[in-house]
């Protein structure tokens, strides 16, 4: 998602219900009085572990945090078009609900993507008016593609409560990540949508992304907190890096199963059989198939180690996704690996990339007692190291999208 500022980020007093709703009587005199004029959000996610592995039907455990995206929109009534302002530059655009503009590189491809799916799956949807604001870095790997799509869903729901329309949460993330796939083109799994719209507070949440089963983790955060650090080098997640190495598993999947035809995906591979087909797999999809079945493996074991708040272990854990990202995956850069090499320089810290790579952010759960030493370590060092301010920014696990009061 790209648009307005360098990040798209304004300030949180902004966002409250009571100034965005003021916000927009202020651009829509006309609109309905403050009291009609409801107010969304949907969160973005930080992944602790599971990486590239939500699209070949593994294991992921994304957690939703408070840095979101929040609209106040006014219901348009007969008039069938969705006009959206963003907060941080002024920069309008929209589109009609019965001729939905193709995707075209810009941020409205996002809201436009969630209204032609849900239209195509029979759910009424209504136009509307909005503003938009963001705590949220765009293209920092945070999901703030999925939190557009989840907040655009709940403005377009006509009426905005799921059970009227005989769908869940999940199938409002299913609708979302239909719409990045098919209509903006980025072949990314569920996880994304999946965490913005079922989210829980203090908790992350182990998802199964072949039968869709999820649990909520409880996060050790009484010692620890959860940190990410944001390089300050954007990622493009619709880059052809991001879709060729999903080709490369598909691909792999399906020398496989030519002789095995109850592989459906690397979820249904283990590094016995990987390992069968060494002569027919070029080396470099090996790599990549090893990294996604070890990858399903970590994730379980971070959630054994979470439960009983063995942060020492699931240091371990992030470091060995993180050498595999960069080794076997190549989706890391030098600015993440310099982020979690400060990083793991202070004791007690776990560290590693999250997202997809290719830039971002990193995943960092430090001891409470040393956050002012974190923080000043990765400011000062990674400066000197990139030439780069990065951002640390101390979050919280939060609920998932819906209507605010």
């Amino acid at each position: 998602m790209s648009g307005g500022s360098a990040d798209g980020v304004i300030e949180r007093s902004a966002l409250e219900p009571t100034a965005l709703r003021a916000a927009l009587a202020a651009r829509e005199p006309t609109a309905a009085a403050e009291g009609e004029i409801r107010v969304v959000r949907a969160p973005g996610r930080v992944n602790l572990i599971g990486e590239h592995t939500d699209y070949n039907l593994g294991l992921v455990l994304p957690a939703a945090i408070d840095l979101e995206v929040r609209m106040a929109i006014v219901p348009t009534g007969g008039d069938r078009r969705v006009k959206i302002e963003l907060l941080d530059s002024g920069e309008r655009d929209g589109f009609d609900l019965d001729a939905i503009p193709a995707a075209a590189d810009r941020w409205i491809d996002y809201p436009a993507g969630v209204a032609w799916s849900m239209s195509e799956a029979g759910l009424a949807v209504r136009g509307f008016r909005a503003v938009l604001g963001s705590t949220l870095p765009m293209a920092s790997g945070l999901s703030s593609s999925a939190a557009m799509e989840l907040a655009s869903a709940w403005a377009l729901l006509d009426p905005p409560e799921l059970e009227a329309h005989g769908i869940d949460a999940m199938g409002l993330a299913q609708l979302c990540q239909r719409a990045e796939n098919v209509h903006v083109g980025v072949n990314s799994g569920l996880m994304d949508q999946f965490a913005s719209s079922l989210g829980r507070a203090g908790s992350a949440m182990l998802l199964d992304c072949r039968s869709l089963a999820s649990r909520e983790v409880r996060l050790p955060l009484d010692d620890h907190a959860l940190v990410v650090c944001d390089s300050g080098s954007p990622r493009r997640l619709g880059s052809s890096e991001y879709n060729a190495r999903r080709a490369q598993c598909e691909r792999a999947v399906a020398v496989i199963a030519r002789e095995d035809p109850r592989v459906r995906s690397l979820r249904d591979v283990d590094l016995a059989t990987l390992e069968g087909f060494a002569d027919r797999l070029d080396a470099e999809t090996r790599r990549r198939c090893e990294h996604v079945i070890r990858e399903n493996d970590r994730v379980l074991a971070a959630v054994d180690h979470l439960e009983v708040g063995d942060v020492e272990a699931v240091a371990q854990l992030f470091a060995e996704s993180h050498a595999s990202l960069r080794d076997l995956y190549e989706v890391s850069s030098d600015e993440l690996d310099a982020l979690v090499e400060i990083a793991t320089s202070i004791p007690g810290t776990a560290a590693r990339m999250t997202g997809a790579g290719f830039g971002g952010c990193t995943v960092n759960l430090v001891p409470r007692a040393e956050l002012d030493r974190f923080a000043d370590a990765i400011v000062r060092e990674y400066r000197a190291r990139t030439g780069l301010e990065a951002r640390v920014l101390v979050v919280a696990a939060a609920d998932g999208a819906g209507l605010m009061g």
